[in-house]
Order: C-alpha cells, then sequence, then structure tokens
C-alpha cells in the first residue's frame, strides 16, 4: 500500500510530496520576500531577529541554516559568528537556493550553499553549535527524521532552532482563517500570480503540529530543554532545544 502525507488539505503519496512543494516555491521565488513583507507587515523580520538572538550564537562558532531560503535569516547568523566563524546554507529548493547564495554574496559574505534534503544531511555528526530552520519544517516530508537529522549534526551543547507557524490563540482564530484563506490567496494571485500557492501555504498551516506537539517530537529526537515562545499571538512560535 503507497503511504501518504498531508500536502495542505490534500493527501498525496509520500514520493510526490516533495516535487509538489518544489513547484510552490519555484512558482513564488521572484517574490517570496515581497510576499513575506506584505503577508506579515514587515514582522517576520522581528521573528527572524528574535530568533537568531535567542540562539545564542558567538562569533568563531557553526552555524547549519536548513531550508534557507533567500538567507536573510543567514545574513543575521553572519553578522553574529563573524568572519572567523563558519555557516552553512542549505535548501531542497535550487531556486531558493541561489537566491540565497546571491543575496549574501551581495553583502559581502561569502558561504558554502548545498543544495539538500533535511531528511538526509550530508554533513558529520557533531558538526554545528546551532542548527536552524525557519518557516521550512511544515513543508518536509517526514519531519521526525529531519529532526533526528538536525540532532546529529549538533556538537553536545548545540542548539536547535525551529520557527514555524503554529497555533493562534483561540480568541483570534475567526479573524486568522478569515485572512489566511480569504485574503492570502488574494494577495498571492495580486502579487505572485498564484493564489494556489498561498492557499496551500494557509492548509499546511493548519496541519503543522501545535507548539506542544512539536515540543514533544523535539524531544523523541534527542533534543532536551525544549521550551517555545509564542510570537504574534501564537501565529508563530520558536522552539529551542539542546543536544547534551
Amino acid at each position: 500500500m503507497t503511504k501518504t502525507t498531508d500536502f495542505g488539505y490534500q493527501k498525496v503519496a509520500e514520493g510526490e510530496k516533495a516535487r509538489k512543494v518544489a513547484g510552490v516555491v519555484d512558482s513564488v521565488a521572484a517574490r517570496y520576500d515581497l510576499m513575506n513583507d506584505l503577508m506579515s507587515g514587515g514582522l517576520h523580520r522581528l521573528w527572524k531577529r528574535f530568533a537568531v538572538e535567542s540562539s545564542g550564537v558567538r562569533p568563531g562558532e557553526s552555524v547549519l541554516d536548513v531550508a534557507a531560503g533567500t538567507g536573510d535569516l543567514a545574513q543575521l547568523f553572519a553578522a553574529r559568528v563573524s568572519a572567523q566563524g563558519d555557516e552553512v546554507l542549505t535548501d531542497i529548493n535550487s531556486a531558493m537556493l541561489k537566491a540565497g547564495r546571491d543575496r549574501l554574496l551581495d553583502a559581502g559574505r561569502l558561504m558554502p550553499a548545498v543544495q539538500c534534503d533535511a531528511e538526509r544531511l550530508p554533513f558529520d555528526a557533531g558538526r554545528f553549535d546551532c542548527v536552524s530552520i525557519a518557516f521550512g519544517l511544515r513543508n518536509v516530508t517526514h519531519k521526525e527524521a529531519a529532526l533526528e537529522e538536525m540532532c546529529r549534526v549538533l556538537r553536545p551543547g548545540g542548539r536547535l532552532l525551529v520557527l514555524e507557524f503554529s497555533k493562534v490563540w483561540a480568541p483570534l482564530k475567526p479573524v486568522y482563517d478569515a485572512y489566511s484563506f480569504g485574503v492570502l490567496p488574494r494577495l498571492g494571485k495580486l502579487v505572485a500570480n498564484d493564489a494556489e500557492a498561498y492557499r496551500y501555504l494557509a492548509e499546511s498551516i493548519r496541519m503543522h503540529p501545535d507548539q506542544a506537539a512539536l515540543k514533544a517530537m523535539m524531544e523523541q529526537a534527542g533534543l532536551e530543554r525544549v521550551e517555545y515562545f509564542n510570537l504574534a499571538a501564537g501565529v508563530v512560535a520558536l522552539h529551542r532545544g539542546y543536544k547534551l
């Protein structure tokens, strides 16, 4: 029997999800940053800055940014690790990875950019002091496998940061749903010429584990002292765990 997984509200064969997500990402890559600013009113920049500040990363440390997208989180990390540090970008999507690499080059920062699957990271165990993934975990087919891989490549004492959409505060849910399913697809059509990509975004958020469930998954993957911080009333949550 063919195993299935969620692609928004659809059930698809596990082997099909990565291809479908890639199609969505390819469609919106050129307007990705603009849409992020419009969708969040610029708040995504503050959420990412909070994640980096919560990482405890110091000059000279090594950082892996998984699902790095257009490189905005990586750029913030680069300022913290300084020239003595070591930072690597990965993304499964070549268009996004190229955009992130080019953005960092324009900022005068040269770092390795590796196209790979978060479920199969091509790095030695214990390679990094910090691993981050921002708004990418919900697109992974096997989230547990990706979390285990990110834990594997952490050094003892290293930390994993997962910044992701989560479960909004219950009184705000009707307004949030109206915005997600009414406004976002229209905005996606107007700006990126792809309403379906942003309908998938809204659906994928609803199918993603909530704060407590993701905390339990991180603990199951081998992380300890896992905690989470709700941002914007739970629209987004930052989870942080340590490898001991």
